[in-house]
Parts: C-alpha cells; sequence; structure tokens
C-alpha cells in the first residue's frame, strides 16, 4: 500500500495528540485544571526588556505560548512568547513551584508541559550569564493545554497554502505576519482619523440590502425568511451614504465590508474591506486634492523616507500628482476615438489584445477593460485619470464641458486602481433615464442590477446637495503601502476552495 508523503508526519501527530490528551485526564486527577478561566497578567515580554533595571528585583506575571524548551538536569530554561516579543523562562528546583501550591515544578514542566501549550509564569527578572534578560520563575500556571503540537520548523511556516487556511498557525510561528496584521489594523486607524479630523462622520449602512446597486457586480443571494423577501450582500454602499446627505449630513464615510461574487486574482477578493466618503459642496477637484493628501498622510506615516515601494518599484507621493484624460489617453493607444466607434470595432481591438470573450460584452465594458489593458496597467506614478464617458458612469454628474463625459477620477498607481470619485449626480430626472438606459442592457450585462432603486430615486427628488464622493479599496491600498504581492497575503482569514480528504480519488486542493 502506498502511503500519501506526509503520513509519517500524520501519523506522529496522531499519537502526539493521543499522548495530550491522556496527559489532560492526568492532570485533571492530579488537581490540576488544564484549562483555567483566568490568570492575572501583570506585564508583556516587552516591558520586562525594556524596563529591566526598573523592575529588577519586583514580581512580574507574564503569559504566552511555550515555544522552547531545554532541560538540564534540575534547571530548565524555556521561551514563552506574547503579542508583542518573547522572553527566556528559568524553571529552578526548590525555587519553581505549580500554581499556588507548594510542589516542586520541575517535573511538572519537563513531563506535563509541552511546546505549544499557553502558560503564566510569576517571577523576577534576572540577568544570566550570558546575559539574557530572562524571568527567573517562581511560580507556574497551566492555562491551555494544546494537543496538537506546533509545526516542527514552526519558526518558518513558508507554505502559502497552510498560512492562509490556518491563519492561526502563521501568526503563532510567523512573528512577520502578527506585525504585519497589525500594521493593516493602524493603517486603517489612520486612514479613520484622517476623515475624521477633515470633517467626516462614520456611519454604518445595510449589509443586506434589497437591491443591489453602486458599482457593477455579481452579488451574492440570501434570503431573509421573518421578511419574506430575497436580499443581497451589498456590493457597495453608495445609494445608502447619499441618503444620508439628503438626509442632512454633509460629510460622511464608511469603512465596510463588500461583496462581489467574482473571481479570485491578485487584486480581486469577493469579500473585501472598502471605504467610500461623500461631501456636500464639493465636487471631484476637492476629491482630487483631498487624495492627495491623504496618501501624503499614509506615507509619512509608514515609510521612513516619504516613498512607497510595491513590486519592485519606487514612486514618490508628493502632490500634486499628474492628471491624463481616459478618452485621449485610450483614443492615443487605439489610433481611434473610442466613444465613436462601434461594438464590433472596439471587440476587435480587445481580441488583439488579448481581452477573452471581447464579442459578448457591451459596449461599455469593453471601452473599461481596453482602458485597463493599455493604459491603466501601465501607470505606475500616482496618476489621476479623469473625464470617463459616460456610458460607463452612470452614478457621475456630467462633465459641465463635454456632454459626452463624466465628473470622475480614477487614481492608479503601480498599475493599479486605487481610487474612484465622482462629482456626484443629483439631479432626479438624469439618474432615471440612466438607471432605465443602463436596465435595458441587462441582458448584455449579467452584473448590471435587476431593478431600479425606487428608493434612492425618491430621495434624490427630495433634493440632494452638490457632492463629491470616492471610494477607496482598502485591501489593495495597504497592499500598496505595506508592499504585498498579493490580496490574499492582506486578509487575515482568506477562503479557499473546500480541502479534499486524501481518500478522494484524483482530487486536488488548488485553489484559484
Amino acid at each position: 500500500m502506498q502511503h500519501p508523503k506526509n503520513f509519517v508526519k500524520i501519523y506522529a501527530d496522531m499519537e502526539e495528540f493521543e499522548v495530550r490528551r491522556q496527559k489532560i485526564e492526568e492532570l485533571r486527577e492530579r488537581g490540576i485544571e488544564p484549562y483555567p478561566y483566568r490568570f492575572e497578567k501583570t506585564h508583556r515580554s516587552s516591558d520586562v526588556k525594556s524596563r529591566f533595571d526598573e523592575l529588577k528585583g519586583m514580581t512580574v506575571r507574564l503569559a504566552g505560548r511555550l515555544i522552547s524548551k531545554r532541560v538540564f538536569g534540575k534547571l530548565i530554561f524555556a521561551h514563552i512568547q506574547d503579542e508583542d516579543d518573547r522572553i527566556q523562562l528559568i524553571f529552578q528546583k526548590n525555587v519553581t513551584k505549580i500554581g499556588e501550591t507548594d510542589e516542586d515544578a520541575i517535573k511538572f514542566v519537563k513531563k506535563d508541559i509541552d511546546v505549544g501549550d499557553i502558560i503564566g509564569a510569576e517571577g523576577e527578572p534576572f540577568l544570566t550569564k550570558t546575559g539574557e534578560k530572562s524571568l527567573l520563575v517562581h511560580r507556574v500556571f497551566l492555562l491551555a493545554k494544546g494537543l496538537r503540537p506546533l509545526p516542527e520548523k514552526w519558526h518558518g511556516l513558508r507554505d502559502r497554502e497552510v498560512q492562509y487556511r490556518q491563519r492561526y498557525l502563521d501568526l503563532i510561528v510567523n512573528p512577520e505576519s502578527r506585525e504585519f496584521f497589525k500594521l493593516r489594523a493602524r493603517v486603517i486607524s489612520e486612514i479613520r482619523k484622517f476623515f475624521e479630523a477633515n470633517g467626516f462622520i462614520e456611519f454604518e449602512t445595510p449589509t443586506l440590502q434589497p437591491i443591489y446597486g453602486g458599482a457593477y457586480a455579481r452579488p451574492f443571494e440570501t434570503f431573509a425568511h421573518a421578511l419574506d423577501t430575497k436580499l443581497y450582500l451589498r456590493i457597495s454602499d453608495e445609494l445608502y451614504l447619499k441618503r444620508l446627505l439628503v438626509g442632512g449630513y454633509e460629510r460622511v464615510f464608511e469603512i465596510c465590508k463588500d461583496f462581489r461574487n467574482e473571481g479570485i486574482d491578485r487584486f480581486h477578493y469577493p469579500e473585501f474591506t472598502m471605504l467610500e466618503a461623500y461631501a456636500a459642496y464639493w465636487d471631484y477637484n476637492d476629491m482630487m486634492e483631498l487624495t492627495e493628501k491623504l496618501f501624503l498622510h499614509l506615507v509619512q506615516s509608514f515609510s521612513e523616507d516619504g516613498k512607497l515601494r510595491f513590486d519592485g518599484k519606487e514612486v514618490d507621493v508628493k502632490p500634486p500628482f499628474p492628471r491624463i484624460r481616459f478618452v485621449d489617453s485610450l483614443a492615443e493607444k487605439l489610433g481611434y476615438d473610442p466613444l465613436d466607434a462601434t461594438q464590433e470595432r472596439l471587440a476587435e481591438s480587445a481580441k488583439v489584445h488579448g481581452l477573452e470573450r471581447a464579442e459578448r460584452m457591451p459596449k461599455h465594458k469593453l471601452i473599461d477593460k481596453l482602458f485597463d489593458r493599455l493604459v491603466g496597467d501601465h501607470l505606475i506614478e500616482p496618476t489621476f485619470v479623469i473625464d470617463h464617458p459616460a456610458i460607463i458612469s452612470p452614478l457621475a454628474k456630467r462633465h459641465r464641458q463635454d456632454p459626452r463625459l463624466v465628473e470622475r477620477f480614477e487614481l492608479y498607481m503601480f498599475g493599479i486602481e486605487l481610487a474612484n470619485a465622482f462629482s456626484e449626480l443629483n439631479d432626479p430626472i438624469d439618474q432615471r433615464q440612466r438607471f432605465e438606459a443602463l436596465a435595458a442592457l441587462k441582458a448584455q450585462d449579467e452584473e448590471i442590477p435587476s431593478e431600479i432603486d425606487e428608493d434612492f430615486l425618491t430621495a434624490l427628488e427630495y433634493g440632494m446637495p452638490p457632492a463629491g464622493g470616492i471610494g477607496i479599496g482598502i485591501d489593495r491600498l495597504i497592499m500598496v503601502v505595506l508592499d504585498r504581492s498579493a490580496i490574499r497575503d492582506v486578509i487575515l482569514f482568506p477562503q479557499l476552495r473546500p480541502k479534499l480528504s486524501p481518500s478522494s480519488k484524483g482530487s486536488t486542493s488548488k485553489d484559484a
């Protein structure tokens, strides 16, 4: 019988699991609870190291995961790891006791505590002969018994699929992963502070919506039994934030999860974090200025030299960013005006440039895809692409000089679209006409909403002030600011295809 390559490891892990499970039973028989309710922790490992002289001679209580253990007779050296750092523990016979008892702990630490267990340690800071700042443990507490052993090379879990599928292991064994996701949280916090400092108020809008809108995308569907109606996970929060402008708020924003039932690639993921912000009495020029300030603020907060580095390239984000016109830049690449071209001619160009299923795309999507392929993908320096065709921008105000266009910009950097903004359409009659024109294209494009949002149109009919609005994909932004190559690297728990059991004949567990 031929066993899988990792059969020996799986068998060894099963044996270790049973050994540890048996230890739990034996500990309870001895009156030691392997999963107590709480532990009074007074410091972190980093505190002991940074304040060593101040804390020397004092009693401190640390807690963390045991990541190493070395036994030298009546002396045991170990390391625990908490959220910030790791520190050496020294267990010594006749010095270290078990919990609140008077029992000697050397045998307990040697036999009953395993690498991977979470323990508490009470003791005093101690400097070893080699100069390592440590904790001489007076009392040791078992706080959570780990049934599964850590990976053999716990200090270097590099398998991407395991990192995604078992992020908790990645966080345990790769300190850089823990630090990265703390940085992600800091970036989002800085974005929130930036908008609040500029007078915006954050609101929460519905995740479940009766009509999806605000973008082109295939939605996730569900059914609300209490309401006896179909609902959709939002693809955008735009139309609800605009309702708030109608209601009298002047600067609003939201950082939330959006959901689009689409493919996964380096820059796309079905569940993603989005920021949308709207400011009454602004237009897209004001939003461009705000966007420049935001990126400058983030770079000053997270880059030592004021530059962004991504994918081996480097850019400076000092304002002002250059601006190029959408139609002019695409026409230069195509050799003709895309707005005057037929759908057939655009489809032919799309095929030439490697776009799949071009013959099935409506004109608005062909123009959009051709721009990305021929222009957007090559914009490395921060660049505002402005004045898009009205046909691809149903929620933007018509351009004040050219009615074929709208006042819209997209920010590109490193060939990635990072922001999308409009002078927002607030004419309810024009908005209705554009919704109806889009609905007529539903047969050609399944991403177009199947219903017109009548409640949103009703809100507009009460009057929405002129406004500028922007959407920023937070995951992509973090990829760029923190230099990560794929969107799943910046998402804590990305969804993967189900992992099939080894007994599934001819199966694989490769992800899209």
